[in-house]
């Protein structure tokens, strides 16, 4: 059986409110960190996510 190539990534709101966004990722095309705008309906704002952990 084949290893999967891409991986399940969280995205940590960077506002510090603990709302996440779960994506996937291929290690192999995008090696960096990912680092999004994206919207948090907590603090009701565009703010940075960042990747911080990696999920199996």
């Amino acid at each position: 059986m084949a290893k999967q190539k891409s991986i399940l990534v969280k995205l940590m709101s960077q506002a510090g409110t603990g709302y996440f966004y779960l994506t996937r990722k291929n290690p192999r095309r995008t090696p960096e960190k990912f680092t999004f705008r994206k919207y948090d309906p907590v603090v009701k704002q565009h703010v940075l996510f960042t990747e911080t952990k990696k999920f199996k």
